[in-house]
C-alpha cells in the first residue's frame, strides 16, 4: 500500500494489505495524495473510512495517472465510487501473412546474378547455343536455375508492401516525397503542404507509369 491511506488499519485491512502484497500488487488510491473527500470510499453515520481499492500489479503502478474517490457519487449503499485514470501503450503487431514461395526474379538485375544465371541455364540445356522447341521445358530449366541461383521468398512474411519493382524514378519520387513531408512538418506553412500534395501526386503518377 502508499503512503496516503485513510486512518488506521484494522484486521480486515491488514488482510487486504496481506493479500496485495502475496500477489505483487498495489492499492492504486492510496498512493495519490488527495484531501479527504477525494479518499473516503465509505461514509455512515459519521463514520468514514477506506475499504474500496483499485488493484493493478505494482509493474504496472507506473502507468496510473490518477486516481481518487468521487465525492457524492455512490455505486453501492454508502459505498462511494472509486476511478482510475491509467495510460497504457497499444502495441500493434504487423499481421503475418502465409504466402506463395516465389522466386526472386529481381536478383537479375545484378550484373553478377545475370552471368551465373545465363550460364546455368545454358548447362542445364545442354551447352548449345540453340534453344529447344518445347517451351514448357525450357521454362521449367530457367525456373529450376533461378530458384538454385536467385533463391525463392519466404511464406512467413510481413504485411508491406512489394517495393522489389520500383524503378529509379519511382524511388527518385518517393525520396522527394518523404522529403517534402519533412520540410511540411518543420515550417507547417501552406507553401511546404502545397509542395507535398505536388509531391505525393507525382509519386501516383510515377507508379501508375511503372506498373
Amino acid at each position: 500500500m502508499g503512503r496516503y491511506g485513510f486512518k488506521e488499519r484494522n484486521v480486515e485491512g491488514q488482510m487486504v494489505v496481506d493479500f496485495a502484497k502475496r500477489m505483487e500488487m498495489a492499492g492504486v488510491n492510496t498512493h495519490f495524495k488527495k484531501k479527504e473527500d477525494h479518499r473516503v470510499t465509505y461514509k455512515s453515520g459519521g463514520r468514514c473510512t477506506q475499504v474500496d481499492y483499485v488493484l493493478c500489479r505494482r509493474c504496472n503502478l507506473k502507468e496510473s495517472g490518477d486516481c481518487k474517490v468521487l465525492a457524492g457519487d455512490s455505486v453501492a449503499r454508502q459505498h462511494r465510487m472509486v476511478v482510475c485514470r491509467m495510460v497504457l501503450e497499444v502495441k500493434k503487431k504487423r499481421r503475418r501473412l502465409k504466402t506463395e514461395r516465389r522466386i526472386r526474379w529481381w536478383k537479375v538485375k545484378e550484373e553478377h546474378c545475370s552471368v551465373r544465371f545465363r550460364e546455368e541455364v545454358r548447362q542445364r540445356l545442354g551447352g548449345g547455343e540453340e534453344v529447344p522447341n518445347d517451351w514448357a521445358t525450357t521454362a521449367g530449366v530457367m525456373r529450376e536455375a533461378a530458384r538454385k541461383l536467385l533463391g525463392v521468398t519466404s511464406e512467413n512474411r510481413k504485411e508491406d508492401k512489394e517495393t522489389w519493382w520500383w524503378t529509379e524514378e519511382v524511388q527518385e519520387s518517393i525520396r522527394g516525397k518523404r522529403l517534402a513531408k519533412q520540410n511540411w512538418d518543420r515550417q507547417s506553412d501552406e507553401k511546404s503542404r502545397q509542395e507535398y500534395k505536388e509531391m505525393r501526386q507525382q509519386v501516383k503518377r510515377d507508379v501508375a507509369k511503372a506498373k
